[in-house]
């Protein structure tokens, strides 16, 4: 394995504040940091002041392989973390086939190792092709080493079927991570029922479809003492459900998507796809309270629910076009420069809902939680000193379905490391 010293990085020390220091890397594991190195290394890099932080986590991307390759492959997604900064992922199982067996489990799980150049672990179903209401074999998937179980893209209609999930996933010792949505209360909208659906004529869709049975959740989590995980929140309902569940000893994290944290239905002035994602945009209040939550411990974990899909299939109207937007790459960018860099949140609240939440809550061994002597070299450096605009032609992704092209961002990532070796320098995406 070889060794590596980097040169002049900017290391966070306590919130937003800065030492300019040298890593020496070998066997995988920071061995030394100081000011200064002069170990002799296979490969030096001068960090030129840019910003050191362990690698990101992100625990909700969709990597649409097997099923969807046109979309995104295994091989291409990881690309796309290495960019953002991303040295682990987890990976939905919402594919074709459905992750919701062993053999197919195994399958992308051999797929994962060999064409992923980043930490990839990955989720199996709840039931059956994500709508039975037979919970599949969850202690064998979890032996095979599911990191947790989901039925992503389809919430679970039935409460017996959530409240036999629970208590397989407690069993097992796995985290439950519930896509929220009442199907009965959905109506056909697909945009929030707010701004955008009065002012463009869009079907909207309510809240009580989220909030309904996160409701249901959370009591169904009390009773079994599963430990329960809400992704992608929305609704400043579901916000204020979690923190009273949370004050009640419910065992509940929570996660939020950059999207929903930095743009709400007021933004959708037209018929642009890009805006359409599930659960839709919410309201500016809406936006606001996701944003509380997350400032105040109540969201846990900032994840994009990376979700990429072709051009062809984005050029329809918002009525027919599929929910998602791709969001991996450009994250950590979008946030540290329209939170973090005016003084909304500190850095150091942005990287525990980005590497250190995400490790405690899904209990990782393998990634590291902090620039110290001993940790694993999942590293990121990123260039937080000169602007840069978000462009469509950049995308590592096979997609570029994303509503922040032409926004001009600050931290573009320079390297990745995992386990010590460079996955992604700038310049070589393509």
């Amino acid at each position: 394995m070889n060794s590596t010293l980097i040169k002049n990085a900017q290391i966070l020390v306590g919130e937003n504040s800065f030492l300019k220091r040298d890593l020496f890397i070998e066997k995988g594991k920071i061995s030394a940091i100081g000011d200064g190195l002069s170990n002799k290394a296979d490969f030096i890099v001068d960090a030129k002041g840019a910003l050191l932080l362990p690698g990101l986590i992100d625990v909700h991307v969709h990597f649409r392989e097997p099923g969807f390759p046109e979309k995104e492959t295994i091989a291409s997604g990881s690309k796309v973390a290495a960019r953002g900064g991303f040295t682990t992922v987890f990976a939905m199982p919402n594919l074709n086939p459905v992750i919701d067996n062993v053999e197919v489990f195994k399958q992308v799980q051999a797929l994962n190792q060999q064409d992923g150049i980043i930490k990839i672990k990955q989720y199996a179903a709840i039931s059956t092709g994500l709508t039975a209401n037979k919970i599949d074999n969850i202690p064998a998937l979890s032996a095979l080493g599911a990191i947790a179980f989901t039925n992503d893209g389809k919430g679970v209609q039935t409460a017996d079927t959530m409240y036999q999930a629970m208590l397989a996933a407690k069993a097992a010792g796995k985290v439950l991570v519930a896509h929220v949505e009442d199907n009965s209360l959905i109506h056909g909208g697909v945009v929030n029922a707010g701004l955008a659906s009065k002012n463009l004529g869009f079907p909207g869709a309510k809240k009580l479809s989220e909030t309904s049975q996160l409701a249901r959740d959370l009591m169904i989590a009390k009773a079994t003492g599963a430990q329960y995980h809400m992704a992608h929140v929305s609704a400043a309902e579901s916000v204020e459900l979690i923190r009273i569940a949370k004050e009640h000893r419910i065992d509940v994290t929570a996660e939020v998507s950059p999207h929903h944290l930095l743009l709400d239905d007021s933004m959708i002035t037209n018929d642009n796809s890009l805006m359409k994602m599930n659960p839709p945009l919410r309201s500016p209040d809406d936006r606001a309270a996701l944003l509380a939550g997350l400032l105040d411990g109540t969201i846990d974990i900032v994840a994009t629910d990376h979700a990429p899909h072709t051009k062809e299939e984005k050029a329809q109207s918002i009525l027919t076009a599929p929910n998602g937007v791709t969001g991996i790459e450009t994250s950590f960018q979008l946030l540290y420069t329209h939170l973090v860099k005016p003084g909304i949140m500190s850095l150091r609240q942005l990287l525990k809902a980005m590497n250190q939440r995400p490790a405690d809550i899904f209990a990782l061994k393998d990634v590291a939680r902090e620039i110290a002597i001993g940790q694993v070299a999942d590293l990121a450096l990123f260039d937080i000193r000169h602007l840069h605009e978000i462009k469509a032609n950049e995308f590592a992704s096979k997609a570029s379905n994303s509503p922040f092209i032409g926004w001009k961002v600050y931290g573009q990532t320079e390297r990745t490391w995992v386990n010590g070796q460079q996955v992604y320098a700038k310049g070589d995406e393509k």
